[in-house]
């Protein structure tokens, strides 16, 4: 699976999760962090660890596992680096706090047909 179809199963495997507000921004133009970030919103650290565990389930399945994952202890955010896609799932609070969206405004963004 190329990066753009990893994009597109991450946003369908987040939304039926039922993440809010996910955002695919591509940075590869402007970064050399990541080609892609994909940025979620969970309701609740319980919603925000579901999340990660059944996108991280949902990869492993298709033989991708993430390099390094952070933040779940935090019950605020977590990140999950698939080298050059990074997955941002935060609680309301810590995604008003970090903004990456405005950081990162100069991506572009990606829409995913539902």
């Amino acid at each position: 699976m190329d990066n753009l179809e990893m994009v597109k199963f991450i946003y369908k495997a987040l939304d039926a999760k039922k993440a809010e507000e996910i955002k695919i921004l591509q940075i590869d133009k402007i970064s050399s962090v990541a080609d892609y970030f994909v940025i979620a919103g969970a309701t609740s650290t319980t919603h925000l660890n579901a999340l990660s565990d059944e996108l991280e389930m949902k990869l492993k399945e298709q033989g991708v596992e993430p390099l390094h994952r952070d933040g779940m202890r935090s019950g605020s955010w977590a990140v999950l680096d698939y080298i050059s896609i990074m997955v941002h799932i935060f609680n309301k609070e810590s995604r008003q706090y970090y903004s990456l969206e405005k950081m990162w405004s100069e991506g572009t963004e990606i829409f995913v047909e539902e």
